[in-house]
């Protein structure tokens, strides 16, 4: 899996704790408990942690005993600063969790790790504190593409990904016209160009032949079904320019 296939960035804070609270039950932690309260984006109520969930730790005798694991969840696109980590280690020490976790979207902080370390050193706390950043978050998704594609594949694009999608297609669409134009010229469909139009043609097919050598999703077309694909691509352009507010079949390109 790609460092970029999850699109962290782009959930809200919920959809964060939502992802988080499948990941718990995902990695086998049972009783596992969303503790949203309120349909906010934001939980006040949840006392400095996000979710509760357990493990079972079997010892190497074959018995076992249950560990209380309180996460936090930390959705930021910079480094999450050490205050807004107090609330789980306070609410950790006082209800006798076993591990203390920060799930973070991104990264802590250098203040906020340093934070961690001191904490431990002065406080001895009873329990274990973890935090799980971007690249231990790629680790455990090792291996899990049926949980990965329910947030990669089932996401609604962006923005920026639907207009770079609409500037590709509008290329591409560009470039095929001008494939039928020289196709019609070449069986005596049409009279033949002015020799500087048809030197500013080709030498704009060139540049874009160039732009986009190597892009599997443009693919200069060889064969015999120009119009077919041009005729697709329109198609494809108009919905894109219609998610983006303009009208219906506007296939100018």
């Amino acid at each position: 899996m790609l460092d970029d296939d999850m699109p962290y960035d782009e959930m809200t804070d919920t959809q964060f704790e939502e992802f988080c609270f499948g990941l718990m039950q995902e990695l086998g932690f049972v009783n596992v408990d969303w503790r949203k309260g309120t349909g906010f984006n934001a939980s006040p109520a949840d006392h400095g942690r996000d979710i509760v969930a357990e493990r079972s730790i079997e010892e190497f005798d074959g018995t076992h005993h249950v560990e209380r694991w309180f996460v936090d969840c930390k959705h930021y696109k910079q480094g999450v600063p050490p205050d807004k980590i107090a609330g789980l280690l306070t609410w950790a020490a006082a209800e006798r969790a076993d591990v203390a976790l920060v799930i973070a979207s991104n990264y802590l902080s250098n203040p906020c790790k340093d934070h961690l370390q001191l904490y431990q050193v002065n406080n001895r706390p009873p329990f274990r504190i973890k935090h799980w950043e971007r690249p231990q978050l790629k680790k455990l998704l090792e291996g899990k593409d049926e949980f990965v594609a329910r947030y990669v594949e089932a996401r609604p694009r962006t923005e920026a990904e639907i207009l770079a999608a609409e500037e590709r297609r509008t290329d591409k669409l560009w470039y095929y016209r001008k494939e039928l134009l020289y196709h019609s010229i070449q069986i005596g469909q049409r009279a033949p160009l002015e020799p500087e139009v048809d030197q500013l043609i080709k030498s704009a097919m060139q540049q874009m032949e160039d732009q986009y050598k190597g892009d599997q999703d443009f693919v200069i077309p060889g064969d015999d079904q120009e119009e077919w694909n041009a005729a697709y691509l329109l198609g494809e352009l108009s919905a894109l320019r219609w998610v983006l507010g303009d009208e219906w079949n506007n296939g100018d390109s």
